[in-house]
């Protein structure tokens, strides 16, 4: 296990799993990858356009047992990447053995996803399954784990397995002006051609590897790329279509995987997009809503937020079935889709005062990108747990 750097890092939109000697346990660490991914990454939105697009399941089944109160949502989930990609369907059902965990167990949930601490009065959401490997971070004892940050870098740890679960911070994965974890929030986003190694000495000697990358491209229909160095005095920067841009960081991150990454020795995930659910009208609702006090899911099997950039998602398929690089795709956006009522929505700790105007208007607040916890995220960790372990 490598120690955490003492020093502030620029980080990746990525998460690491270093291990000493695997054990039961880690079906609890490998949980909390995507745990950490939803924490800080905020660069995820939708799945692969009309080049991908799965046939869908036209109905919806009821359960035939006596516990389950709820209808089945099914779904089609396209998971690997080989010569083409696999699909495996699949069906959202009510389990009143869930959550996995109460919110106030885990010490680790950031305020601005813990929706039953910020008065959100409902907990149907916590109670869909898509998956059978049940698990929880509750598995190790309080005093053989914890979590540290380091700049850019957090850094969870279980002591009695030499094991480390890791997240750097980078959404772009090349270098940018938006790579301070903390101070990042800038329009006028610039990204370092050819710059992956910035943070890719980062990720060297991992066991498994979790990119993802997305939502933090979509500022428009062209994105600014800098030629040179950001200490440059006069830098050259060009604007290429967004499309073109994410297809430069997709190639530069095939290209730094095949280099340095053995894959005797270490497993490497891409993760699809987290779905948001910013237009109510986009599932039948009213004009000018959101998620904002969505408690249900959508049914229709063939819904397609107008919220996705498909051409963005075609990029990815055309650079992944050019490569022959073995990376595991995980789709986590098909079966998301339904969930408009999993998101946060005014249910989290609001980092600058609410005006009148906001508290007289939720939906003009109402975040309707991230997830509570617990919640959808925990199927999730059950798909990346059986792909690991069942590939």
């Amino acid at each position: 296990m490598k120690p955490p750097p003492s020093s502030s890092s620029s980080s990746s939109s990525s998460s690491i799993l270093r291990k000493g000697r695997l054990s039961p346990y880690l079906v609890a660490l490998l949980a909390f990858i995507f745990f950490v991914t939803i924490l800080y990454g905020e660069d995820f939105s939708c799945i692969f356009g009309d080049q991908f697009e799965p046939h869908h399941p036209s109905h919806l089944r009821q359960s035939s047992s006596s516990t389950t109160k709820k209808k089945e949502k099914s779904w089609l989930l396209p998971l690997e990447r080989g010569e083409r990609l696999r699909y495996i369907q699949g069906v959202w059902v009510w389990d009143e053995g869930r959550p996995l965990y109460e919110e106030w167990e885990c010490p680790y949930i950031q305020p601005q996803l813990t929706c039953q601490e910020h008065g959100r009065p409902d907990k149907d959401y916590q109670h869909w399954m898509a998956a059978s490997w049940l698990f929880s971070s509750k598995m190790i004892p309080e005093n053989a784990k914890s979590m540290e940050t380091f700049g850019s870098l957090t850094v969870f740890t279980a002591k009695d397995y030499n094991a480390t679960i890791e997240f750097y911070w980078a959404p772009f994965l090349l270098e940018s002006n938006s790579d301070d974890a903390v101070v990042h929030r800038i329009s006028d986003r610039i990204v370092r051609k050819g710059s992956i190694n910035k943070h890719g000495k980062h990720w060297k000697g991992v066991d498994i590897m979790v990119f993802n990358t997305y939502l933090w491209w979509m500022t428009g229909l062209e994105f600014k790329i800098l030629q040179g160095s950001f200490d440059d005095e006069d830098k050259e920067i060009v604007q290429l279509p967004t499309e073109d841009a994410y297809r430069m960081a997709m190639k530069s991150m095939l290209r730094w995987v095949k280099k340095n990454m053995d894959p005797k020795k270490t497993r490497v995930f891409f993760t699809s997009m987290s779905p948001s659910h910013g237009k109510s009208i986009d599932w039948g609702g009213e004009p000018g809503g959101n998620c904002y006090n969505e408690t249900t899911l959508i049914e229709d099997p063939t819904y397609w937020g107008s919220d996705c950039r498909k051409g963005v998602m075609r990029v990815i398929g055309e650079v992944f079935s050019k490569s022959n690089v073995p990376i595991t795709f995980l789709n986590i956006t098909q079966l998301s889709s339904y969930r408009k009522d999993a998101h946060t929505s005014i249910y989290k700790k609001q980092w600058s005062p609410l005006t009148p105007e906001q508290l007289a208007n939720p939906v003009s607040y109402a975040d309707c990108v991230h997830w509570c916890l617990p919640g959808l995220q925990d199927t999730w960790n059950e798909l990346l747990y059986a792909k690991l372990f069942y590939p």
